[in-house]
């Protein structure tokens, strides 16, 4: 749909007003509006491509990751924990197709088995379910195709599928009478004495708001600065990080996703095998910093994936291997760098108050989607029954 009275606002001398604008319509803001619409009217959401999801939350391994991999006390761990429990709950009671599959986090050298062992302390401290280490002998009655001296077993991690749940989270806020203008990208992030305007670059379009959301994936940063934020002094400045995808044109030797141990700092969780819900098996992602957003496969990379993949898979076909797919993680890392929790703040701090952050939502933002609406949703009703808006960080 157009933004409401986009025509009228050209011959008159008033702007069009809402209580909360929600920017970038990825499964994250979709989550925020569904959850927010339950309690506040005039919600818009703006999306600058022709329709919902169309950059990292429809270019990823589709997985509900249980939780292991981030550190304690952590946002990621938190709000993925968190999430995933929702994740599945609202599967079931909205038939999202899903899947339980299970996974293995995959030791193949015998030096890797201590990094394992801390792994599993890590989510056990993260609150994460039923984790098991099993021996050699234990991983081949449940995988036997695979390699591995040992391996976590993480019997609550999952697939699902991406695009119905971002058209759930659409719908039920929809529903609930929350506009969503696709083709609405914003040029202008201005603050007022009672909220802020917010420019339109189709048709020079603009607005005012009480509350804003940043929720702009790997444009967020740019958002942010919009508003007059120093993204530098903030660290709020993205790094563009592309994993590719290939994709086994066999049937599929596993039954559940088979993950390598990750790399340092979670710059990349190592090239693993996941099953779709179609039992199609896809390799991938793998990690490449780049400049410019470009989600082009690199065919030459075919003998790495292969490489990887039969460490953990052996006996795999390298013919079989095919160019599949690409995404890219808005992370706030660069190459070598400590790994960086999600920002998810109001800006009270920065004079900005009733503007809402998110930055560097990458994985496990998809499983953590419907928990980070819950936060956001915490923050809004702050703002909105207090006499004036306090910072929230977390």
């Amino acid at each position: 749909m157009t933004l409401p009275l986009r025509s009228e606002v050209k011959s008159r001398e008033f702007m069009e007003e809402f209580e909360i604008t929600i920017i970038g319509a990825g499964v994250v803001g979709l989550a925020i509006a569904a959850e927010l619409s339950a309690k506040y009217e005039k919600i818009l959401v703006l999306e600058k491509h022709s329709t919902f999801g169309q950059e990292t939350s429809s270019r990823n391994s589709e997985v509900i990751h249980s939780g292991i991999y981030y550190p304690q006390n952590s946002l990621k761990a938190r709000l993925c924990v968190e999430g995933t429990e929702l994740l599945y709950a609202i599967c079931r009671e909205y038939s999202i197709p899903h899947k339980k599959t299970g996974k293995l986090i995959a030791a193949v050298e015998q030096s890797e088995l201590k990094i394992l062992e801390e792994l599993l302390e890590k989510g056990k401290a993260n609150g994460v379910k039923d984790l098991l280490l099993l021996d050699e002998h234990n991983v081949k009655k449940i995988e036997p195709k695979i390699n591995a001296a040992a391996a976590i077993y993480s019997p609550n991690t999952g697939i699902i599928d991406s695009h119905s749940l971002m058209k759930h989270f659409f719908n039920v806020a929809q529903e609930r009478g929350v506009l969503v203008a696709f083709n609405s990208e914003v040029c202008m992030l201005n603050k007022e004495k009672d909220g802020f305007a917010v420019g339109i670059k189709q048709d020079d379009y603009k607005f005012k708001t009480k509350i804003v959301i940043n929720s702009a994936g790997l444009s967020s940063d740019y958002i942010a600065g919009l508003s007059g934020i120093n993204l530098q002094k903030n660290t709020y400045e993205l790094k563009y990080c592309k994993g590719s995808y290939f994709s086994y044109a066999k049937p599929s030797p596993v039954r559940m996703l088979i993950y390598p141990v990750p790399h340092k700092e979670l710059e990349g969780l190592g090239v693993h095998a996941t099953v779709d819900l179609r039992e199609r098996l896809r390799f991938g992602p793998d990690t490449e910093y780049i400049e410019n957003i470009d989600y082009k496969v690199d065919a030459g990379k075919k003998d790495s994936f292969y490489k990887g993949a039969i460490k953990i898979i052996p006996g795999l076909d390298k013919d079989a291997f095919t160019p599949d797919m690409s995404g890219i993680r808005p992370k706030l890392q660069g190459p070598g760098e400590k790994t960086r929790d999600f920002v998810i703040k109001e800006e009270t701090g920065n004079g900005l108050p009733g503007l809402i952050n998110l930055i560097g939502i990458e994985s496990p933002g998809l499983t953590a989607s419907p928990a980070i609406a819950k936060m956001v949703t915490d923050i809004v009703s702050n703002i909105t029954e207090s006499p004036s808006p306090g910072g929230n960080q977390v």
